[in-house]
């Protein structure tokens, strides 16, 4: 009679067992992997390899369950933060296909702004919009907001927090800047401003350690060299990184032309309205509209469209680059070069002192 009693309990203390070493083989298969998704796996697989009552198809299940949760990761919506020109704030939840189709940005540069894959730090000049995406702060600048990777990162708070306030407090002062140069150079500044304080931080912490080796030879102090070393040579890459991203923009005038994106609006919207309000006929001259002829509102309706078409063909065509001229006036991209030519300075002053580490 103890006997039967003791059973459940013996078998209850097997499959805690068995389920906790099953947890640790699945964590060592998948340590990339969030939490939630080992656990929603693990529970299918044990679900699975209950009903079959072997394990042969739980790896199965398991493998599709798992591209199923990053597939579903990956084109679902994701939190991000608004910020218009009067540094008003909102937390939106947008996917990839409602952000390509308002900021026009094709898929590949969503790509880069993508926490859950790392790429380098880059700098992209669109037709409508700015990708930035440096360290930790991912966002997309364009003429008249700026959407920003929600984050807790410190860096990316900051941002949020100093570009608002910046806003706000210019609001009825002229700006030598536009708006996305202003978002723009904040991003740089405190990027700059973090890759220096780690600088900072890897030195107060190389030397004692270099100190401390130079009289006592362990393999302890050993160790603690090779992994700051590791930590100098990653700090290193991403410093350089950013430097050989701010330089090429500097020497590419296509590229940073491309980046003026209030001045490329207000071109566009100068175009419209001229093609509106002056109408011309076949023969090149200046047609007068009557004031009593009547206005049919299917033309004015149908003429939106083809005039948007239009428009956009001629912008992209070579004859109105020869004639516009393939950038903003001289005197702009020589601010905006300035503009990137300090921190460059910067970003290298910081690379020169990881170099004497």
């Amino acid at each position: 009679m103890p006997t039967d009693v003791c059973l459940p309990q013996a078998t209850f203390s097997i499959r805690k067992k068995s389920q906790k070493k099953f947890n640790l083989m699945e964590e060592s298969r998948y340590p990339f992997l969030p939490l939630d998704i080992r656990e929603s796996a693990s529970s299918r697989n044990t679900n699975r390899s209950n009903l079959d009552g072997s394990g042969s198809r739980g790896s199965g299940s398991c493998e599709s369950s798992l591209t199923a949760e990053l597939k579903k990761r990956g084109h679902g919506s994701r939190s991000w933060i608004k910020i218009d020109k009067n540094g008003n704030s909102k937390i939106l939840k947008l996917d990839k296909a409602t952000i390509m189709t308002h900021c026009c940005v094709p898929a590949r540069d969503l790509r880069l702004l993508d926490p859950l894959f790392i790429y380098p730090s880059t700098i992209l000049g669109r037709e409508k919009a700015i990708v930035v995406s440096l360290e930790q702060i991912r966002c997309i600048i364009t003429a008249d907001e700026v959407i920003l990777m929600n984050s807790l990162d410190e860096c990316v708070v900051q941002y949020k927090s100093e570009l608002c306030k910046r806003l706000q407090t210019n609001m009825d002062q002229a700006e030598d800047l536009p708006f996305e140069f202003r978002a723009l150079e904040l991003a740089l500044e405190l990027v700059c401003m973090s890759l220096d304080s780690q600088v900072k931080e890897l030195e107060m912490e190389i030397y004692p350690v270099l100190d401390e080796l130079a009289t006592s030879i362990s393999t302890l102090n050993l160790e603690r060299v090779r992994r700051l070393k590791g930590q100098l040579l990653a700090l290193t890459q991403r410093v350089q990184k950013i430097r050989d991203e701010i330089e090429h923009l500097m020497d590419d005038d296509g590229d940073m032309a491309e980046m003026y994106l209030t001045q490329k609006k207000q071109r566009s919207e100068a175009y419209l309205l001229s093609d509106v309000c002056a109408p011309t006929n076949t023969l090149g001259g200046t047609r007068e509209v009557s004031n009593s002829s009547p206005v049919s509102p299917v033309g004015a309706f149908t003429r939106a469209p083809f005039l948007q078409r239009a428009v956009s063909s001629i912008m992209n065509s070579s004859k109105y680059q020869s004639s516009m001229g393939s950038s903003p006036g001289g005197e702009n991209i020589e601010e905006l070069e300035m503009l990137l030519e300090a921190y460059f300075v910067i970003v290298d002053n910081t690379l020169s002192k990881l170099s004497t580490v």
